[in-house]
């Protein structure tokens, strides 16, 4: 998921710099909300695997 957040920001970032505004909005709009997803679904899963009793892998 957070390799779709990067695509959508790098399509935001081109569309903008040629000049596609409602494009490069939306662009960035869905890389906004999947980054959120990502992030909500990380923390939910550290939490539930320490709430496990195991310690933080890295």
């Amino acid at each position: 998921m957070l390799q779709w957040a990067l695509i959508f920001l790098v399509v935001a970032i081109v569309a903008a710099i040629f000049g596609f505004t409602g494009i490069a909005a939306d662009s960035a709009w869905i890389a906004r909300v999947l980054f959120l997803i990502f992030v909500v679904m990380f923390l939910c899963s550290a939490i539930s695997h320490m709430g496990r009793g195991k310690g933080p892998t890295l």
